[in-house]
């Protein structure tokens, strides 16, 4: 199986490495997600809580 690439190109027809393609046939990596047209893993998606209703309450 190809690697993805880092980033979506946006060019049309998609390639066949393109996170964006990969991820819509379901043949994205374990572990991986795409965010914003970029390749990220899941680790680092998850680990961001909190709100800014919160926060505004705090100041």
């Amino acid at each position: 199986m190809a690697k993805p690439k880092k980033s979506c190109c946006l060019s049309k027809p998609r390639c066949n490495r393109c996170p964006v393609r990969m991820l819509a046939e379901g043949r994205l990596p374990k572990g991986y997600a795409v965010k914003k047209r970029k390749l990220v893993k899941l680790e680092k998606v998850a680990g961001k809580k909190g709100s800014k209703h919160g926060r505004r309450q705090a100041a």
